[in-house]
């Protein structure tokens, strides 16, 4: 299987992360809110069902806290899929998770 097409696009408040696979329909996102430089809240994830069980999601989850590990951001997981993937990799996203 091919990895996903990972885009990002951010506007001065908020951000997108879109996700495409080859010969796959549709589009996974997950989006954030940017509180300040440091600081940003992932507010949100969905995958349609054409992507379901694929990885879209956390392939997504992995751009964003490799992302704000290299802006030196922290990450408020408010989004289900991304607080809970957090609460599983404990130890290796404590640097960029805001708890």
């Amino acid at each position: 299987m091919t990895e996903p097409q990972i885009t990002y696009t951010e506007t001065d408040s908020k951000a997108r992360y879109a996700a495409t696979l080859a010969g796959v329909e549709g589009e996974g996102e997950l989006t954030i809110s940017k509180v300040s430089p440091t600081l940003v809240i992932a507010d949100h994830t969905a995958v349609p069902d054409s992507m379901r069980g694929m990885g879209v999601a956390k392939a997504l989850a992995l751009q964003l806290i490799a992302d704000a590990r290299a802006r030196g951001q922290r990450i408020v997981p408010l989004c289900p899929f991304v607080r809970g993937y957090a609460m599983r990799h404990r130890e290796e996203t404590a640097d960029v998770i805001q708890w």
